[in-house]
């Protein structure tokens, strides 16, 4: 690709250039090695300067007649809507779909479906919809020139790429905007290139083009992670002078940093002088703040917070109400949050299927089953779909409480599809209820609906037999476990209830045959084998020689 030289450009693109930041005016004026740019990004450089876009127009419909495909503005404004909800695919469709109804896409659409896949982490094709778009003769406009270099310096990393997108807009009499420039500085600080960053924004107000709070914010945010608050706070003093003030946005990186250092006295501050800077703290801003005074357990700071974000008139979105109720359940304050969620309809928020989860876990591991049934009715009232870990609790509050036939009405009604937690909670509390017959079943049922049985199942089934004194099942039992991986603690749980039946044979047997699979006899199986001597008696009885004589052979073997 020839080099750039200020003689081979037209008077107005000379102007451009020289408002260029130094090192990327250094980078347009020298010899460029595409060997280190993507390929077929320079083969789109090089056959969009060799040959200007065509400019020829879409058909154009008779006077007064609606032409018989929607227009394009219509076409862009459902591609960004489905950008927005992060649906790749979609828009895609879209674009395909105009092209086959005749209805030749614009550049503001080709720029959305970049943009789009850029922000997807498809970079191979964001790049070649944009070969397309040449392709076609569309003219790129400083907002698509932007997107490509959000995709080489955001999305990718590769910042050579992206001041060659620079050069490349300069010489096609595309002045990079405030949009270009700060779209290059958050791609370098994320990429913690500050210092390069810092060497456009002072090129950048050199030149009269002046930045807005957006371009300041990923360098404010960078100064913060790299723990460099007074840097932080001295740039937003900057932003002021120069009458660039920082928005919410920029405020809220600084609150961020300054809770973690637990600097709390200066976010308080800034939240009582935030009229007086002219700016406005929003619900991320409440919820921020709130989240690190919850992680010190000081909840009801938070709900004073919480208050006045109300009184505000600010509402409060799913993030907010987690951190709330996670605060109030990790205080043991699960009937607080309860109250909480029961008041959702009040406070204009949607309670959400995750935050109900959160509430009847913690109230089910305090024993509070009525409060959980409660709430799993009100969520049907409400409209919320449960899920698996819904029916899990439910189940497991049920069966804990002794309700075991209940907990088995739930498991079994409509749209509940069981996992092997529920599975085994019920199984658990069937055997401590003495259903032996309801564990087979279920035990039976989990292998119909190939659901694999863990660890705690199978120590719960081999507890079932071994009660029953068919120790020999229960051994098969074990045996069976072997298909889903090897367990030294469903090892150690049968020796134990082995020793405890006074089957010394069977211990040894399967002491051998563990041995001979090449697996270790490790602590864990050493300890549960040493305490089931010991409550059973065996330490004080004839025996002891016999269990002397099996240790001393493990520890050999060991």
């Amino acid at each position: 690709m020839p080099s750039l030289t200020q003689q081979s450009l037209s008077p107005f693109a000379l102007s451009i250039f020289r408002r260029l930041p130094g090192h990327i005016r250094g980078l347009c004026s020298r010899e460029h090695s595409t060997n280190d740019l993507p390929r077929r990004f320079a083969e789109l450089v090089k056959r969009f300067s060799d040959r200007p876009p065509c400019s020829s127009p879409p058909p154009v419909p008779e006077v007064g007649a609606r032409p018989p495909w929607p227009h394009p503005f219509e076409y862009a404004s459902l591609i960004e809507a489905f950008g927005r909800a992060g649906q790749a695919e979609e828009a895609l469709r879209l674009l395909h779909e105009m092209k086959s109804f005749s209805c030749r896409p614009d550049v503001v659409c080709y720029t959305s479906v970049i943009d789009i896949l850029a922000s997807s982490g498809r970079a191979e094709e964001a790049l070649a919809v944009f070969e397309e778009m040449l392709t076609y003769g569309i003219f790129p406009d400083a907002a698509a020139f932007t997107v490509l270099v959000k995709l080489y310096s955001c999305c990718l990393g590769q910042f050579d790429a992206a001041y060659e997108v620079v050069r490349w807009m300069v010489k096609c009499g595309c002045a990079p905007d405030v949009v270009t420039y700060s779209t290059l500085i958050a791609g370098l600080c994320w990429a913690g290139r500050v210092e390069e960053a810092l060497g456009i924004l002072d090129q950048m107000l050199e030149e009269e083009c002046l930045p807005n709070a957006y371009t300041f914010t990923p360098i404010v945010q960078a100064y913060c992670s790299s723990g460099r608050i007074d840097k932080a706070k001295g740039l937003m003093n900057t932003m002021e002078i120069i009458g660039c003030p920082p928005n919410t946005v920029t405020y809220n990186v600084l609150v961020e940093a300054l809770c973690k250092i637990g600097a709390f006295d200066e976010v308080e501050m800034l939240l009582k002088d935030a009229t007086l800077k002219a700016w406005q703290p929003d619900t991320i801003t409440y919820s921020i703040y709130m989240d690190n005074l919850c992680k010190l357990g000081l909840a009801d700071k938070s709900f004073d917070l919480f208050e006045v974000m109300l009184e505000r008139g600010l509402q409060p979105n799913a993030v907010t109400l987690n951190i709330l109720l996670d605060c109030l359940c990790r205080a043991s304050r699960a009937w607080e949050a309860k109250r909480l969620l029961e008041r959702s309809a009040d406070i204009k928020w949607i309670a959400s299927v995750v935050n109900y989860n959160t509430v009847m876990s913690r109230l089910s591991d305090g024993g509070r089953w009525p409060a959980v049934l409660k709430l799993f009715v009100d969520m049907f009232k409400k409209g919320i779909t449960a899920n698996s870990w819904t029916f899990s609790i439910v189940v497991h509050s049920l069966s804990k409480a002794g309700m075991v036939s209940l907990a088995k009405l739930v498991f079994d009604s409509n749209g509940f599809v069981p996992n092997v937690m529920s599975y085994t909670t019920l199984i658990h509390y069937s055997y401590i209820a003495g259903k032996e017959h309801d564990v087979h079943h279920l035990f039976q049922k989990m292998a119909m609906e190939n659901i694999a049985p863990n660890w705690i199942t199978y120590s719960v089934m081999i507890t079932c037999l071994c009660r029953d004194k068919r120790y020999l099942e229960a051994v098969g039992c074990f045996y069976r476990s072997f298909k889903d991986g090897y367990s030294p603690k469903l090892v150690a749980h049968l020796l134990y209830q082995l020793v405890r039946g006074g089957k010394l044979k069977e211990v040894a047997c399967l002491l051998d045959w563990i041995l001979r699979q090449g697996f270790t006899i490790d602590v864990c199986i050493f300890h549960s084998l040493i305490k089931a001597f010991c409550r059973t008696g065996y330490c004080r009885s004839s025996r002891i020689y016999e269990i002397c004589r099996m240790l001393d052979k493990m520890l050999q073997i060991g």
